[in-house]
């Protein structure tokens, strides 16, 4: 590609409305657009780095023998409602309505559509295991689109999905995508990690995610040096005893009056009692009941582990609003006395073995002291409902290694669903023994678009984007650096020729702009190597330069061949340093 033909526009100064370091270079180095809010356009340098990555996906599901189809963004609602997730997935699902006020949802994901799909295909037992995925639009309807393409509305995304007889051939089954998403983590040149992950709003049993780690990235990943456990926040494991912490003596309850003080903070600093004594007493609610959340004030509650632990993803924090008109009390002032039974009351480890608590008393401006769990309070779910915290002992049993965390952004995650939607679609096979029995599903799914972002907010520095060469828009660019000299500009031409022969993917710039200009662009847009051709020329040499190192490499080029090994060694030199410096 000759930059002079290229649609690039780079911009020099950041968008006003950036917030994270990807953002800002995707934009500013021409690679995407916003339309709205968490939707965007790719533009050529884009979309070139998006077909690179799904090439990598795609080699690797085929790989492992998955077979490609394309399935509608456009969903019936009724196949949404016989799984329960019309109401379960929440205002994330984009709801509309057809001319004939039929009700339909833009796809987030596809397991409703492929298992309705199968359900008429896949009958007799000897039609199994099948796999098949897709790369294609999805939408979901975030409250707060942010970080660009790593948190968008319509994004790119494979999904595969899998169909089984057994448990067995699903566990064989996830083990070859786990491998799979493993070599394309590999492939893509990145540092990254795998987590045992929740499973939200999919459902299964089990699951891992595929983190890219970065300093900025949104995800928290908690993992163990000494035996290799490792989980997102929402999984990751409390191993931490509360039994026998507080061995003082029971004292009365008593309602004190604590004013206008409502947070953990202020209350704490109001009754000069430590964090550790307080109980927060947090209301959430779902499209069925009410749950109150007890944990210990200096804890943080993990609302994803009390979804998993009801298998319901409705259950959210309760607005304020909703807490004064079902209490008659604010919550900065609920607590679990004389709570109405039909409000379930779950309790993290940290809680049940207190002594002595501050909580709140369900009236206003009042909280108890020396409040003590089943003998002032009922507790109907004792369980581990928090975010564990970096130094913690690690949860896997016998190992005395301390928790360390780390900073990862999502880009793959693998699920074994099991027979859930099967059952509820009523997705059924005949045995050998011509018994009917549901298949047994997997589900794997990879952000195409999403690791765009992350790569770019894993490898960049002040200059732009340093993109690893498997997905690079360019792995070379050539550089002449003087204007009005035919001779450069003729052996420009000749060396631009010689390897895209050679099949290296190639950018000339000739563009009649300064040497400065050319070289602000092409480390903008991350090119790993620059051939720069100037005034070593007349010596019969080139400049060989490394977009992650500040280091010129002079090379003959008397012999064509002998330049062509060169940028084959400097490019592979490239992909090494990239491994050990970030």
């Amino acid at each position: 590609m000759r930059y002079s033909k290229l649609y690039a526009p780079t911009l020099k100064e950041s968008p006003a409305d950036s917030d994270i370091k990807s953002y800002e270079l995707l934009i500013r180095g021409g690679f995407i657009r916003k339309i709205s809010s968490g939707v965007y356009s790719y533009l050529p340098l884009g979309w070139k780095v998006i077909r690179k990555i799904e090439n990598i996906v795609r080699e690797e599901m085929e790989r492992i023998g998955s077979q490609e189809i394309m399935l509608p963004i456009i969903h019936p609602a009724e196949l949404w409602q016989m799984t329960g997730r019309w109401d379960d997935y929440g205002p994330e699902l984009m709801k509309l309505k057809d001319r004939h006020n039929r009700e339909f949802t833009l796809g987030p994901t596809h397991e409703e559509i492929v298992t309705f799909l199968m359900k008429n295909e896949l009958r007799s037992y000897k039609q199994f295991p099948v796999n098949v995925f897709q790369v294609a639009t999805k939408f979901r309807d975030e409250i707060r689109p942010r970080f660009g393409v790593l948190r968008a509305r319509e994004f790119i995304m494979k999904d595969a999905y899998t169909f089984h007889t057994d448990y067995n051939s699903l566990h064989e089954t996830y083990k070859e995508f786990y491998g799979a998403y493993d070599n394309i983590c590999k492939r893509l040149g990145v540092k990254y990690a795998i987590v045992e992950a929740d499973t939200g709003a999919i459902g299964g049993s089990f699951s891992h995610e595929f983190h890219v780690l970065a300093q900025n990235g949104e995800g928290k990943i908690y993992f163990c040096e000494n035996c290799g456990y490792a989980a997102s926040d929402e999984k990751a494991k409390s191993s931490e005893d509360f039994q026998g912490v507080e061995e003082e003596t029971l004292k009365e309850i008593q309602m004190v009056d604590t004013g206008d003080c409502k947070t953990i903070e202020e209350v704490s600093n109001f009754l000069n009692v430590p964090k550790t004594k307080l109980i927060k007493s947090i209301l959430l609610k779902s499209n069925k009941e009410w749950i109150m959340a007890l944990i210990r004030g200096d804890k943080e509650l993990n609302i994803s582990k009390i979804r998993s632990f009801f298998q319901d993803q409705t259950i959210d924090l309760a607005q304020p609003e909703d807490v004064l008109k079902a209490f008659k009390v604010n919550v900065g002032y609920i607590g679990p006395i004389n709570v109405p039974n039909d409000v379930k009351i779950i309790a993290d480890f940290s809680v049940s073995s207190m002594k002595n608590g501050v909580i709140g008393a369900m009236q206003e401006k009042k909280h108890y002291i020396n409040a003590n769990p089943y003998r002032d309070f009922r507790i109907d779910e004792v369980c581990d409902i928090r975010y564990v915290e970096e130094g913690e002992k690690c949860p896997t049993e016998n190992c005395e290694g301390k928790l360390k965390m780390a900073r990862g952004i999502e880009v793959g995650q693998i699920f074994e669903l099991g027979d859930k939607y099967s059952i509820k679609m009523k997705a059924y096979f005949t045995d050998e023994n011509g018994e009917q029995k549901p298949y047994i599903m997997g589900c794997y799914g990879w952000g195409v678009s999403r690791t765009l972002g992350a790569i770019v907010e894993q490898l960049n520095d002040e200059d732009g984007i340093i993109w690893p060469k498997s997905i690079a828009p360019f792995e070379v660019a050539v550089l002449p650096l003087i204007k009005n000299d035919e001779s450069i500009k003729d052996f420009s031409e000749k060396v631009y020729d010689f390897l895209i022969k050679k099949g290296v993917d190639v950018l000339l710039d000739d563009r009649e702009v300064s040497a400065g200009i050319k070289f602000k662009d092409i480390d903008l847009i991350g090119v790993p190597l620059k051939i720069l051709i100037g005034k070593s020329f007349k010596d019969g040499k080139v400049e060989l330069k490394l977009r992650n190192s500040k280091e010129t490499f002079f090379v003959n080029f008397s012999n064509f061949e002998n330049l062509y090994e060169e940028v084959i060694n400097y490019l592979a030199k490239y992909e090494q340093d990239l491994k050990i410096k970030f």
